[in-house]
């Protein structure tokens, strides 16, 4: 195989960099919902268990957490088959790329949630007899249909004890012996485009180690590795072969579809976590006799917008630290900025802060609501006496309030 090592970074699609070498056997993999220092719904809860409309089933807990928290659908693909519980008590999934399994016992490091090593699963049955014991785990594969095994890959299954028993003397080049890499643990190498794949998305963090050597069939490079099999075609870019998808099909594993009931559907935004409004109950407002009026509370660190004494909207802000209290008292919008640059000296403080966005002066004193791109930290004191709004809700009070809009502030 004569090709540019730099032909894989074309492609690239399954198996990328973004893959850390982290996925050496993965254990119980958490996927936190991102930390957010703005007030959430204290009712929520993280889904456990989403539907994949794309092939109509389901992923639950521990795999769903690994699924995520590693590309989802890009490394892994996307779930074939609904989980199947073996006579051993362990649990797979199968997606094209992978298959998911949960061991209850654990492994030889305690791990409960591993990658299979559906590469073992592509070995040719002449070569290895427990294949066909692998196999009986299925009642459904007929042995007997798998087709014959060429030559070239029956022979590139052959390990090697170490390099120096490698014959290079057939290469119509020294390409392959320069860019070799021999790998002890399966008695195997990588070279040239497939090595750079290999390496670049976490060697056997990723793809585990390599089960052959490089063969050829029919003009078409292959190589199988412990989690997976790389083709590569002249012309073409080197690619990972849905090994998932070939065994589920092997095994004629049932992949209907699922009802999906009540289950969310997959995306990552079902994942973040709603903010928390706050009650209209615990408004001290809204101001008598306005069309529109701004009412904050500093106790509550709270903010809501009226059109006459309907609540159009509510937030957590931040208002001035205990040095800085922003003043209490009925004031009204009296200069809006769309940007403001910010700086002086208060209270032997000085601070310099560019770009403020959607200003709205409300005191002679300086004192302004606005967006802050500086912080989230949302419910809590943090200025120097202005009132910081999430940027998104900053935007839209800006558009909301005209000039002259009544501002309440009440301890």
């Amino acid at each position: 195989m004569q090709r540019a090592v730099a032909t894989w970074r074309r492609v690239f699609r399954h198996g990328r960099t973004a893959v850390a070498t982290a996925l050496v056997v993965l254990v119980s993999v958490v996927v936190a919902a991102p930390a957010a220092a703005y007030p959430v719904d204290p009712d929520w809860a993280e889904p456990r268990t989403v539907f994949i409309p794309e092939t109509g089933q389901s992923l639950d807990r521990l795999f769903l957490d690994l699924w995520r928290g590693n590309g989802g659908e890009s490394t892994w693909g996307n779930p074939l088959t609904p989980e199947i519980t073996l006579e051993n008590g362990h649990v797979i999934q199968y997606f094209e790329y992978a298959r998911f399994e949960y061991w209850p016992e654990g492994d030889a490091n305690g791990n409960t949630v591993v990658l299979g090593d559906i590469g073992e699963a592509l070995r040719p049955l002449s070569l290895d007899a427990q294949r066909e014991s692998d196999a009986r785990a299925f009642s459904t594969l007929d042995i007997r249909r798998q087709p014959a095994t060429p030559k070239a890959e029956q022979a590139a299954w052959e390990p090697f004890a170490s390099v120096d028993d490698i014959d290079f003397s057939d290469d119509a080049s020294a390409y392959r012996q320069n860019t070799y890499r021999f790998v002890p643990e399966t008695g195997h190498g990588v070279w040239g485009g497939f090595r750079d794949w290999w390496e670049s998305s976490g060697e056997a963090g990723y793809l585990g180690n390599p089960l052959t050597e490089e063969y050829v069939v029919k003009g078409v490079s292959y190589q199988v590795f412990e989690r997976g099999k790389l083709t590569w075609k002249e012309g073409q870019d080197i690619r990972l072969m849905p090994v998932g998808e070939m065994l589920v099909d092997r095994y004629t594993l049932d992949t209907s579809p699922m009802q999906q009931g009540d289950l969310p559907v997959y995306n990552e935004e079902i994942f973040i976590p709603p903010i928390a409004k706050p009650a209209a109950g615990s408004s001290p407002g809204p101001v008598d006799g306005a069309g529109k009026s701004i009412v904050i509370s500093l106790s509550q660190q709270a903010m809501w917008a009226y059109e006459g004494s309907t609540l159009v909207d509510s937030i957590y802000v931040s208002t001035g630290r205990e040095k800085f209290k922003t003043p209490t008292g009925l004031y009204a919008v009296n200069l809006k900025m769309k940007l403001d640059d910010m700086d002086g000296i208060i209270g032997g403080e000085e601070y310099d802060v560019p770009n403020v966005p959607d200003v709205m002066y409300f005191t002679d004193r300086g004192h302004a609501i606005h967006g802050a791109y500086w912080h989230d930290n949302f419910g809590t004191p943090m200025s120097h006496g202005c009132v910081n709004l999430p940027l998104w809700f900053a935007t839209w009070l800006y558009d909301w309030a005209p000039m002259g809009t009544p501002v309440l502030v009440a301890g």
